[in-house]
């Protein structure tokens, strides 16, 4: 048998507890990075309750402004999603998502009438028990849930079967090394998302992956141990 290490998709946890601007700024990027189809995408955005209306607010004007069109074009900040296959999925969950509650921010539609483009799409006050909060979109769908204390967000964010990835942003690294202790995820970002390093392990938890890629630790899983014992003949001591 040979060892194999595999990747898969996620529904990972942005949890933040700092000022509006650079949460929302990380946000966007986590989640609307390449359409959306990244395999660590920050699909659940947990806010903490004092921040909340703010922080919908903003993400809300910041997905408004997002230009969608041709990849060619410098001005372009959000591209078409890769098939048709993956562009008929996101338009069943966005459905789901208005079906089942979700407060519809922005977007929700396609752009245009041809190509496989779909508007940015914001959700607030998105319940657990929605499809959309337990299952991989992979696509420009955001997801905007608010938190009291940290045992309910911890709670609530490793409830999924997925573990890949999770973010935090917050200006207290007392509050930041304590809640990525409690995350059950492979790669936890404090003040960034999506940096990665050749050097880094990379995999998940739970159903997000088996092993982990890169750096020294990615290698073993193809190498195998030998030990080796000599008897002497003469010693020199």
């Amino acid at each position: 048998m040979c060892g194999f290490i595999h990747t898969f998709g996620s529904l990972s946890p942005h949890i933040y507890r700092v000022s509006v601007e650079l949460a929302v700024s990380t946000a966007d990027f986590g989640l609307f990075f390449n359409q959306g189809q990244c395999c660590c995408a920050s699909s659940r955005i947990f806010v903490e309750e004092s921040i909340y209306d703010k922080f919908v607010e903003y993400s809300t004007e910041r997905a408004k402004a997002r230009v969608v069109g041709d990849p060619f074009d410098p001005r372009t900040q959000q591209g078409p999603q890769v098939d048709e296959t993956q562009f008929n999925k996101i338009m069943y969950y966005i459905e789901s998502g208005k079906n089942q509650g979700a407060r519809l921010c922005t977007g929700g539609g396609r752009v245009g009438s041809t190509g496989y483009f779909i508007q940015p799409t914001v959700f607030a006050d998105v319940k657990d028990d929605m499809i959309i909060s337990k299952e991989e979109i992979f696509g420009p769908v955001m997801q905007i849930t608010k938190f009291r204390t940290m045992d309910e967000m911890f709670h609530r964010a490793n409830s999924t079967e997925y573990g890949l990835a999770a973010g935090i942003i917050t200006r207290d690294l007392d509050k930041a090394m304590y809640t990525m202790q409690g995350l059950r995820a492979g790669t936890v970002w404090i003040n960034c998302y999506d940096a990665l390093d050749s050097a880094a392990p990379f995999g998940g938890y739970k159903m997000s992956g088996l092993g982990r890629e890169l750096g020294e630790y990615g290698l073993q899983i193809y190498s195998e141990v030998k030990t080796v014992t000599m008897r002497l003949s003469q010693k020199n001591s």
